[in-house]
């Protein structure tokens, strides 16, 4: 790109500015006052920005910026690190694919520790009362259970289903 230098800025600056006063004329004519106004606030910035020292400030900037586009898209190193990219995002993602996909090794089963009494103080706390083994059936439960021969059969087949289901 071309280097500008104080004695081509100047000229452009003020033909700018004269270009955008002449066009706030027409918009306020048409347009009304808001509208001309408006335009002769944006006409004025050239000029302010050459007598600021911005102007070589905004050149460099667009001038660096077009410098590091164009090497960005006729560089074939950066070509190179963007395939780079694209094939360890695709790598990344098959490999999160494959991991579910694997087979899951199989936990070992747990042995069942012996039932403790209820209320006895384990590592974790007190034993439930769930926990605490049967005592003997009362002689009533025996007579009960004599004659509920046929209830008993249903419940082992509800429990069956249950257990077929997953259900405890």
């Amino acid at each position: 790109m071309p280097d500008f230098n104080d004695l081509t800025l100047l000229p452009f600056c003020v033909g700018l500015t004269l270009l955008g006063l002449i066009g706030s004329w027409a918009a306020w004519r048409r347009r009304g006052a808001a509208a001309g106004v408006r335009g002769v606030a944006w006409s004025l910035l050239p000029v302010s920005l050459y007598l600021t020292g911005l102007l070589e400030l905004v050149w460099d900037v667009v001038r660096s910026a077009v410098s590091w586009v164009t090497h960005l898209i006729f560089s074939p190193t950066v070509w190179a690190g963007v395939a780079l990219f694209g094939v360890s995002v695709v790598l990344y993602v098959v490999a999160g694919v494959a991991r579910s996909r694997s087979p899951k090794e199989p936990k070992p089963a747990k042995t069942p520790k012996a039932a403790k009494p209820a209320g006895e103080l384990t590592s974790t706390g007190p034993a439930p009362a769930s926990a605490a083994p049967a005592k003997a059936a009362s002689p009533k439960a025996k007579s009960k259970a004599k004659g509920g021969q046929q209830d008993s059969s249903e419940f082992d087949e509800i429990e069956d289903i249950l257990k077929r289901h997953g259900i405890n």
